[in-house]
């Protein structure tokens, strides 16, 4: 059963991409687990191919699949977001961590040996009817299997606990919590003052991170760039709510951030910069930054290491 993609799901694979750190403090909060900060992330494929009865392979792309190795070891994981409550979900769920677990089987002197990674669902959109875990149960001729799949609900978190948990992977889903509200926001201006406060709050706590040293600017701008990413989507129809909020993303912070950005990189010397600079995910985000006018063909040039004629046949 194929999951059709949405911007929603770009942006969480950009996310993982360019921030894969950032899924640490996530993994410590919907598995429960005690992973410090300082442990490696290894990101997994995101295209699997499975069969069909007709013979043909049918390629499913995941979210994130990514590994984190640690002094205790490694352990798969597998994080999807969903934005609408579909009852299929966790079907998918199943022919992912299937697939998952057959790419990394081990043959043994005795069989097949299959590890199912940790699996969860972040649900951007939710009601009373979305569950706190999902469940399967896998019938074997030995018995039965269950195990859960846990969920995650963005509208469960305030401002406060993401920062708190250091949950700020979440931070470009936030605005699904105020979703419902977006007509009142749009005809009325006080309340629509006080949702950009809230962002306000958001964006100058990015910042004090980042001036502790706490969080790098890339990352910075990534979540602040994603962030508008969404926006973008979610408010089609209520132009004011995506113009409010948006100034407070944009304008002068990010127009700061990106020189920051390009300076940083040209004082920590070429190869770092060409490092960052031809990973997927950051020429997507210097494209994102010209189309939105913050910077502009020459500079993303320079912070690319390509010239202007490379970057338009890119776009």
């Amino acid at each position: 059963m194929k999951k059709s993609s949405t911007p929603y799901d770009d942006v969480h694979r950009t996310m993982v991409n360019d921030c894969p750190q950032l899924l640490i403090p996530l993994v410590n909060e919907v598995f429960k687990e005690h992973y410090t900060g300082e442990e490696k992330v290894v990101l997994g494929s995101d295209v699997h191919y499975l069969e069909q009865q007709d013979g043909e392979e049918d390629k499913r792309i995941t979210d994130s699949h990514f590994m984190i190795c640690g002094s205790h070891g490694k352990r798969n994981y597998h994080i999807e977001s969903q934005s609408t409550e579909d009852h299929s979900m966790i079907i998918r769920m199943f022919e992912y961590d299937a697939q998952i677990a057959l790419e990394d089987a081990e043959l043994t002197a005795e069989g097949l040996m299959v590890e199912f990674p940790k699996a969860a669902v972040i649900y951007l959109n939710s009601s009373r009817k979305t569950p706190d875990k999902l469940s399967i149960t896998i019938k074997t001729p030995d018995g039965k299997v269950t195990y859960a799949v846990p969920v995650m609900k963005i509208k469960n978190y305030s401002v406060d606990e993401l920062f708190e948990k250091k949950l700020y992977f979440l931070i470009p889903f936030h605005i699904f919590v105020y979703k419902n509200q977006f007509k009142v926001y749009n005809r009325n201006e006080q309340k629509l003052e006080e949702l950009e406060l809230i962002y306000q709050d958001i964006m100058e706590r990015l910042e004090e991170l980042s001036e502790k040293g706490e969080l790098d600017e890339y990352t910075r701008h990534c979540i602040i760039d994603m962030s508008k990413k969404v926006l973008g989507h979610i408010a089609v129809g209520h132009e004011k709510v995506k113009e409010g909020v948006g100034n407070v993303m944009g304008g002068r912070i990010l127009d700061y951030e990106a020189k920051r950005i390009y300076n940083s990189g040209r004082s920590e010397g070429r190869s770092e910069g060409l490092r960052l600079g031809r990973s997927e995910g950051a020429t997507s985000m210097c494209i994102s930054l010209v189309k939105d006018g913050i910077i502009n063909l020459s500079e993303a040039a320079k912070r690319l290491d390509m010239n202007e004629d490379e970057i338009l046949k890119y776009m």
